[in-house]
């Protein structure tokens, strides 16, 4: 495990992707009774594939997850070949459409939400962001003239360009300036210290301490990296963000499942509602296919709301 952790940093792997393959690479191992993966092949491979579909009803994604691990075990750890012609029984792929929130439903929702975590809510309702898009900001990533959020390494490694409302830029002005009291505290205390790439942390040896690499959420406290045991003051924790939003939605009365993707769901319908291209918010969205954009197409598309019941025709 150690070899795979070290070979998905090699290929630039994010620390959350390396976690999750660990999980299931070891899983895969533990359900083949703890055999060397040098040991196994196809039958072990749709076995364990066919038992997440199977036994523990696992999702498309989910089983391709898995198996996209497992590939990278053989082909780039153990430098072994894997056979193309995998036979797993396969999840059965549910459609669903996104949970969105009415406009009405998302002013009620951030109304709720206050100081740092009704910041970060607004980013995300803002600019069409991912949780993590969002926590991992830097100082530097803020365009405040042209009202742009600059997104590094997001989903699938890209960066793109999104929007800074511009009723967020005299906010997040002043949010910065309680991050800088606190990163000149770390600069007098010889503890200023933020994560970077290695290559960039090789590159740029300063930057940890530059204010231009600061994160714009930073965490209250100094922690240690759980890889190289450096004490650095990291992002705040999306564990509080679930938490301020499940308050937030049960304060407003919304009786709809409202996670932080929620947010990111209702930035790109409200946009298609307003009549903006699809080929815009698919750029905004950073989808590689407009495929994944035209999901969002749904509410205009069915136009439910101009359709009379029958039961209005009735005598009752």
């Amino acid at each position: 495990m150690d070899q795979v952790s070290e070979t998905m940093r090699y290929y630039h792997y994010s620390r959350s992707s390396i976690n999750t393959y660990s999980k299931w690479i070891r899983a895969y191992i533990k359900f083949n009774n703890t055999r060397h993966p040098k040991e196994m092949g196809k039958p072990e491979i749709d076995r364990f594939l066919s038992h997440l579909a199977i036994n523990r009803n696992n999702s498309v994604s989910t089983q391709n997850l898995a198996l996209n691990a497992i590939v990278f075990l053989y082909k780039h750890v153990l430098h072994l070949p894997v056979s193309e012609e995998l036979t797993p029984v396969r999840s059965v792929k549910p459609t669903r459409l996104p949970v969105v929130l009415s406009q009405e439903e998302a002013q009620a929702l951030l109304e709720q939400l206050q100081s740092t975590w009704g910041l970060v809510a607004r980013v995300m309702y803002g600019g069409g962001l991912r949780q993590n898009e969002a926590l991992k900001l830097r100082v530097q990533d803020i365009d405040f003239g042209n009202h742009l959020l600059m997104i590094r390494n997001g989903k699938g490694g890209k960066d793109r360009t999104t929007l800074l409302a511009p009723s967020l830029v005299e906010p997040v002005r002043q949010h910065l300036q309680k991050v800088r009291i606190l990163f000149e505290e770390d600069l007098k205390n010889n503890q200023a210290n933020v994560w970077l790439p290695d290559a960039l942390a090789r590159k740029y040896p300063r930057a940890p301490m530059s204010w231009d690499w600061q994160w714009i959420f930073p965490s209250a406290n100094l922690s240690a990296d759980p890889e190289t045991g450096e004490i650095r003051r990291h992002h705040v924790h999306k564990t509080g963000l679930g938490k301020a939003l499940r308050k937030a939605k049960q304060q407003a009365g919304i009786n709809k499942r409202v996670t932080s993707h929620t947010l990111r769901h209702s930035f790109a319908t409200h946009l298609l509602q307003s009549g903006t291209n699809i080929r815009v918010v698919q750029k905004l969205m950073g989808h590689a296919d407009v495929k994944t954009t035209e999901v969002y197409t749904h509410v205009l598309e069915q136009n439910i709301n101009a359709v009379t019941s029958p039961l209005e025709n009735l005598n009752l």
